[in-house]
């Protein structure tokens, strides 16, 4: 199971700032009290001014850009951002030149973040040159207007002299190409006049077929020579994020192994506006007063190299903490006993408490951590602990100083200071060790609580008084005499959430038998709340995936919720599915998959009535580029699925022949599995694994009558089944990477569990039978990180629902139970509704991939065991005593 949350990082941030309930784009910030005063200035005569997302935008009318070219973009640091933008509208008017800026402070410090996209660092200000004279003019005028100026190097630029100014060739006007994935990108025109995806990595400041101009050339000959040698040899990256890099590295004079930490000047702000840089200093300081303490990593060497600083220090043994818990909880692995439970029970006692002695240690030096949470704990296999990241760090005679960043679910509250930062910190942790579920916890003021109670109830053999210095520990302290320590949020989105998500909900949960029809009708209404038909760029709120691509599509977007709410019978939603079709209308849905674009969109489309708008939709896609992957999620097998069910529907034999094509096309991809387009080890299971393909294979066969589709089928799932391992309790699943195993519906064995049992009704198979009884077991478990469907505890329940059939005791029906009780963990309520977060929990979501919808789909998969809880899957039998 992920216990991490370590992915897509950079876009929750992003997402994750103009709202504190749901995902929500930047775009959507309101922070009139701190806009640039550029922003709401008249543009000058013959000049139009036109607002982007989050820029504002000015060209000269009648003035014609190149599609692309060379542009400028101006980083800044806080201090100096005013008399930037100030600087470039001035120069840029009286030359004519269209530039655009960000609209307010807010937005820039949001963008120059600790984990904000890396490429996107310190942007301020775009401008956009008509020429290559005019770009080397612009350059040299403004470096002289600009200095004393000063601002984050833009990873994906060329750096021009020493201060703000960087340039990059790219494109000027809005055009999108699509991509090897079949994403939609930005594009510009490569030498032969074909649009190519338009790439913002660092380090791709021009592409290949672009000529640096002559006055470029020494900046571009400084960058690639550096300022000289450098004393380490970096081995692999560790960790990115906006303020800079972590990497294992080897020092040259010793050959030595550090941990080597860099920070960029003015990047990576925190919430007080310190960088990158002021805390490695801080980082610097902490090391050097808590030296010789043993699980404190030793300082060997601060330095500065290319304008960047560095720590080089003490490469500390061991994994961080949330990979032991996966590996050691007894809630992650199924068939666990009571002396099983009592063991790991005393030992996460006893690492909390030699963690609390690690903090004592510091706090006696004057340290306070600042920023305790798992990834910031490493332990060896002997329990050896170490305590890294000591960038929040501060003097523990600052009694009312606290941390400026911080992790959710760990970062101590408004009102608690100083000392009291690590405690509070070091409780979430002890609750964490019990029941990860901390990052819920801003979400409602009430599930900090009744976790603790969910912990108490759970386990027996906790020692005397832990329950009370949880409650003790967790508690704010009330300070007589002074007012509440206002909250580093703003107090709109505070007051917003609390609205939204603090009323009492209108379900019992945690009744002994809860209402199930009374829990899919709470969990319905949440989502027709959440609806804003009113907005062109979602219907309702998601992942952020919606943001990236589009609010349409079957897994994120408004197409996944309204096929949910119709195939649980909650009703159908004309004004909703006019949403979907003026959507439409309004522009093509670039990507073709079933769950990530136009396929499956159509799909759902038909079902609701909508026949001719779903035959336009196919007719539109055209012909696959070669690169589409094979799987259902977003390639070949879904598409191939999608042409099976309306050649079925329409005896259209257009469509059956489409299907034949793609099955022709993954026998081919069988027969050379390392083609880029075939799935591979690491994406074993239903989405985007070989089982997919199977199921559409055994489809073709069906609908066609030829063996060898069925043939191919077997061979498939063979192909996904030999990538899964077998764990210590027995359960088999998809190996991830060495560092964990899954069992989800997405990546991981039950999803390859779903097509074995559908397999298996086409014909005997002793392997795959032999193996399906460990591969239930695997979705089985009774703690699972999140509660969604593609990747969560909604889609292991209805797995093992589907699979209670074969089970031939009580095995599979009680596992169903027990993830049906086991939701309450991750309840919370939206204006009195059920509702569920979304991937990583960090935020509400209502899509079918990570949010109410599909919970709402595993529930009723789970508790009658009949309805659809997938496309394409047959219907299975009700199992007496089902749940």
């Amino acid at each position: 199971m992920d216990l991490s949350g370590g992915q897509v990082i950079e876009q929750r941030q992003l997402y994750g700032w103009a709202d504190l309930v749901f995902y929500e784009t930047p775009a959507q910030w309101a922070a009139d009290q701190d806009r640039f005063a550029a922003a709401d200035r008249e543009p000058p005569a013959g000049w139009a001014r036109t607002g982007q997302d989050v820029w504002v935008s000015l060209k000269p009318e009648g003035v014609e850009l190149p599609a692309q070219g060379w542009k400028i973009h101006i980083s800044a640091v806080a201090a100096d951002a005013e008399r930037i933008v100030e600087t470039t509208w001035s120069y840029c008017v009286e030359r004519e030149i269209p530039f655009k800026f960000l609209r307010d402070r807010h937005l820039f410090r949001m963008y120059n973040s600790k984990y904000m996209p890396r490429q996107a660092s310190g942007k301020l200000v775009t401008i956009y040159p008509a020429d290559d004279e005019q770009l080397r003019r612009t350059l040299e005028e403004l470096a002289s207007l600009l200095q004393g100026t000063s601002g984050p190097y833009i990873l994906s630029d060329l750096r021009w002299g020493e201060g703000p100014l960087h340039v990059r060739y790219g494109g000027f006007r809005t055009r999108f190409c699509t991509d090897a994935k079949g994403d939609r990108v930005l594009a510009i025109e490569d030498a032969d006049g074909t649009l190519v995806p338009d790439e913002r990595r660092p380090g791709h400041y021009a592409p290949p077929w672009v000529e640096v101009p002559d006055f470029l050339r020494p900046h571009l000959e400084r960058r690639r020579s550096g300022s000289g040698s450098f004393p380490y040899r970096v081995l692999r990256a560790l960790h990115f994020s906006n303020g800079g890099g972590v990497y294992l590295a080897e020092r040259l004079s010793d050959n030595r192994q550090v941990v080597l930490k860099e920070a960029r000047p003015g990047a990576g702000l925190d919430m007080s506006g310190r960088d990158a840089v002021e805390r490695l200093e801080r980082e610097r300081w902490a090391l050097e007063r808590l030296a010789g303490i043993p699980g404190i990593p030793r300082l060997h060497d601060s330095f500065q190299a290319d304008g960047h600083h560095f720590l080089a220090m003490e490469h500390m043994a061991g994994d961080v903490l949330w990979l032991w818990l996966a590996t050691y909880h007894p809630m992650v692995h199924f068939g666990t006993g009571r002396a099983e439970e009592a063991a790991y029970t005393a030992r996460a006692v006893d690492v909390a408490d030699r963690l609390e002695a690690l903090l004592a240690a510091a706090h006696e030096r004057g340290v306070v951590f600042g920023d305790l949470h798992p990834g910031n704990v490493l332990i060896t296999p002997d329990g050896e602990l170490s305590l890294i990241d000591f960038e929040a760090a501060f003097e523990a005679s600052e009694e009312s100083a606290r941390p400026a960043l911080g992790a959710q679910g760990f970062l101590a509250p408004p009102g608690v200071t100083g000392t009291a930062v690590d405690r509070y910190a070091l409780a979430m942790l002890r609750l964490w060790l019990f029941l990860p579920v901390n990052r819920l916890f801003p979400l409602s003021r009430t599930k900090l609580a009744e976790t603790i109670d969910t912990v108490e109830r759970r386990f027996a053999d906790l020692p005397d008084g832990f329950i009370a210095r949880l409650r003790e520990d967790t508690a704010v302290p009330a300070r007589p005499g002074t007012a509440p320590a206002a909250s580093p949020l703003p107090a709109a989105l505070v007051r917003r959430r609390s609205e939204l998500l603090d009323a009492p909900l209108d379900v019992d949960l945690d009744a002994p038998e809860p209402d199930w029809d009374a829990v899919g009708r709470s969990l319905t209404e949440a989502i027709l709340l959440s609806a804003t038909p009113e907005r062109t760029d979602r219907l309702f709120p998601g992942d952020v995936q919606q943001f990236l691509h589009d609010g349409l599509n079957l897994a994120h977007g408004a197409a996944g919720v309204l096929w949910a709410l119709h195939a649980t019978g909650a009703g159908r939603f004309p004004e909703h599915e006019r949403w979907l079709l003026d959507a439409l209308a309004r522009g093509p849905v670039l990507r073709r998959g079933f769950y990530s674009g136009r396929y499956g969109i159509a799909y759902v489309l038909d079902q609701l009535g909508h026949a001719d708008e779903a035959a336009k939709l196919l007719a539109d896609a055209g012909d696959a580029p070669p690169t589409v992957d094979a799987g259902l999620y977003g390639g070949t097998a879904g598409e191939g699925l999608t042409h099976l069910y309306f050649a079925d529907r329409y005896d259209d034999a257009g469509h059956l022949e489409q299907a034949r094509l793609r099955a022709g096309r993954i026998e081919r991809l069988l027969n050379e599995p390392g083609h880029p387009a075939a799935p591979t080890a690491a994406r074993a299971g239903l989405m985007h694994g070989w089982s997919g393909c199977a199921l559409f294979l055994q489809r073709m066969y069906e609908a066609d009558g030829d063996p060898r589709h069925l043939d191919l089928a077997f061979q498939a799932l063979h192909r996904d089944l030999e990538v899964c391992v077998t764990r210590s309790n027995g359960s088999v699943q998809v190996a991830d990477r060495g560092i964990r195993t899954l069992a989800y519906l997405e990546v991981g064995s039950g999803g390859i569990a779903l097509v074995a049992d559908e397999l298996l009704t086409a014909r005997p198979d002793p392997g795959i039978e032999e193996l399906l009884p460990a591969v239930r077991r695997a979705c089985q478990t009774e703690y699972v990180a999140e509660p969604h469907l593609l990747n969560g505890r909604s889609g292991l329940m209805a797995t093992a629902a589907r699979l209670a059939h074969r089970d031939p005791g009580t095995e599979a029906r009680d596992a169903v139970r027990r993830h049906l009780k086991a939701l309450t963990w991750h309840k919370l309520a939206y204006r009195g509704r059920l509702a569920f977060p979304g991937d990583q929990t960090y935020r509400l979501s209502m899509d079918l991939a990570t949010g109410n919808a599909g919970v709402l789909l595993g529930v009723r998969a789970a508790v009658d065991g009949t309805g659809p809880f997938l496309p394409f899957f047959t219907p299975r039998p009700v199992v007496d005593g089902s749940a």
